[in-house]
């Protein structure tokens, strides 16, 4: 029994020691979280007496250190802060965070150059394996020019230009210093020390303005002449040019690139095929044609030769009034291209293309038919291309008037492209059919579905589309006139263009001032635009721009209207005054970077 009771007792005094420190240990951590508490309601100096207790046991040095210093500096007691930092640096010598941190007490004191002189010894002692703790330490202090600092003079122990490129990349972004960035740029893609998208990301993210864009082309342009072999820099500059939309300039280095390299013509097609997407299409012929005589039995000249038609193509399309001898012409470019290649899934493309031409342009609807029904029974063609003569089928079907055959060949082509671009275009033409029927609410049902797609065109017609029902649907139960004008729109699809100007002018008559007038208006200016009414269209884009109630379609009447007088009533001086307008009163519009193109050009800019 005595035995029991001796193990007993020593279990308990064994147990009560374990308690002891448990209970410290929990006290001092109620005491860490009471002492963050007093600092975050700025309560100092309850703070400070919780801290310099604390502080004096070793093991919890670290964690409260950040803090006991950031309350000394904040009660100004810059005597025990100095204590406190050089008690630091004595404990923990090789951490740089402490020495940064005299120098921040330094500075605290008001004494500048003292800590100017402290932060410039710690950036001359750094060394390559410690730079990265150096600068962190800076970084966190906010001292951003000493990080940059101590990079560079590891760099230069290191003797290689490569080094630590990655990371003063990110600093001279972060402080937006255009120059050195460039500098960096530069030094780093001609030694291929990082990656030329990365660099560009870069760039990108800085070079927002005009200016810098412009300063930063000239340099590149400077760069490419005194060192011509050097490639990544030529491919920087034509991204460059290809930011300011300068596509002409960009083939011109994509050509020197291509011709210099022995490329095989890839560059330069892709090229084309940019410039053709963004409606420059002197540029796009210029590329293919290049293409096409550089690489005659290479495998980009059948790809070259039927997108230099396309290109002329949409080029004749956007030229008023339109030239149907020169759509004849392509129509025959096209059928000669077949005769030579075969009427195969290869020429799939090409056997559309003359199609819709047929179709739209050259009133041969039965023959269209029949070409596009070919292309969509081909078993190996391309799935994109026979979608996209489903497409054109079935709005061939609709301006024939079958819409039941048109919704057939849309759905689908919604069904085999769901969450694609094609298939979200086939659902905006099922909005459209339905818009142009007046059934305005399953008009709405696809479009409100069309609005979050990945496609931002797309995305940007079905929101067009949708806020005009809105608008119009709203107070007029009826919709009376937006059906009326779904009709016009319907004439319009038809390219029945004289019909739709004279019912436009009806509907003036027949709403006064209803919310649809800004509509009318640009509607009628684009007809007569493609009828070759230009003085009449430019009135009306006028009288968008002169009413303040017109002002969601302001900046797109101003564009067209700019366009008129440089392209059409040969007003170069009141173009440029146009496309300085839009600039200064849209600089959020999406003409912005156009304008700013033809702007240049207008003043005779030099590249």
């Amino acid at each position: 029994m005595k035995r029991k009771l001796l193990l007993i007792w020593l279990l308990a005094i064994g147990c009560l020691g374990l308690m002891v420190p448990q209970a410290k240990a929990q006290g001092v951590a109620e005491q860490m979280a009471l002492a963050k508490e007093y600092l975050r309601q700025n309560d100092f100096a309850k703070a400070e007496a919780l801290y310099s207790q604390l502080v004096e046991q070793d093991v919890q040095f670290g964690l409260v250190y950040p803090d006991y210093l950031k309350t000394l500096l904040a009660l100004r007691n810059f005597k025990e802060a100095d204590k406190l930092v050089k008690r630091a640096q004595k404990k923990y010598p090789a951490v740089p965070a402490y020495a940064v941190d005299e120098g921040k007490v330094l500075q605290a004191t008001g004494n500048a150059a003292a800590a100017e002189k402290k932060w410039a010894q710690v950036v001359q002692a750094t060394t390559p394996e410690n730079v990265y703790s150096v600068a962190s330490a800076f970084q966190q202090a906010d001292l951003l020019p000493y990080a940059e600092q101590s990079y560079l003079r590891a760099r230069q122990l290191s003797g290689s230009e490569k080094s630590f490129a990655a990371q003063l990349l990110q600093l001279y972004a972060f402080q937006r210093k255009t120059d050195q960035l460039v500098d960096e740029v530069l030094r780093q893609v001609k030694g291929n020390a990082v990656p030329l998208t990365y660099a560009q990301n870069l760039l990108q993210n800085v070079l927002r303005d005009e200016e810098s864009l412009v300063q930063l082309e000239q340099r590149l342009m400077t760069e490419v002449q005194t060192d011509p072999d050097a490639t990544p820099v030529q491919e920087l500059l034509i991204w460059t040019l290809l930011q300011r939309k300068d596509f002409g300039p960009a083939l011109l280095q994509t050509r020197a690139l291509d011709r210099r390299t022995q490329g095989g013509g890839a560059r330069v097609l892709s090229m084309a095929d940019i410039s053709l997407r963004n409606k420059d299409y002197a540029t796009a012929i210029e590329g293919y044609t290049y293409v096409m005589q550089q690489y005659r039995t290479g495998d980009l000249y059948p790809i070259a030769r039927q997108r230099i038609i396309q290109a002329r193509e949409e080029q004749v399309k956007n030229t008023f009034p339109l030239d149907r001898e020169k759509i004849k012409l392509l129509a025959q470019e096209y059928e000669a291209l077949l005769q030579e290649m075969g009427r195969t899934d290869r020429t799939a493309e090409i056997l559309k293309e003359l199609g819709e031409l047929q179709a739209f342009y050259l009133d041969a609807p039965e023959t269209a038919v029949k070409n596009l029904q070919e292309v969509i029974a081909m078993p190996r063609a391309n799935q994109n291309v026979v979608a996209e003569a489903k497409l054109a089928l079935a709005d061939v079907y609709l301006l024939r008037g079958e819409p039941w055959e048109s919704t057939l060949l849309y759905s689908q082509v919604e069904k085999t492209h769901k969450e694609q671009p094609l298939g979200y275009e086939a659902k905006l033409r099922n909005a459209r059919l339905n818009y142009y029927k007046g059934d305005f609410e399953l008009a709405q049902s696809h479009l409100d579905i069309l609005k979050l797609a990945t496609s931002r065109e797309i995305a940007n017609d079905a929101l067009d589309l949708s806020l005009l029902i809105i608008d119009n649907t709203g107070l007029d139960t009826s919709a009376a006139a937006l059906k009326e004008y779904a009709a016009i729109d319907f004439l319009v699809f038809q390219h029945k263009y004289p019909e739709a100007l004279s019912a436009l002018d009806k509907l003036l008559t027949k709403y006064p001032g209803h919310s649809l007038t800004d509509e009318i208006y640009f509607q009628k200016a684009e007809l007569q635009q493609q009828m070759g009414q230009f003085a009449e269209a430019a009135q009306n884009l006028q009288l968008i721009i002169d009413n303040p109630k017109y002002d969601i379609l302001s900046d797109d009447a101003l564009f067209l209207l700019a366009r008129l007088n440089e392209e059409n009533l040969n007003q170069p001086q009141k173009a440029q005054e146009l496309y300085n307008q839009l600039l200064v009163k849209h600089p959020g519009s999406v003409f912005v970077a156009e304008a700013r193109k033809r702007l240049r050009k207008l003043r005779g800019d030099k590249v």
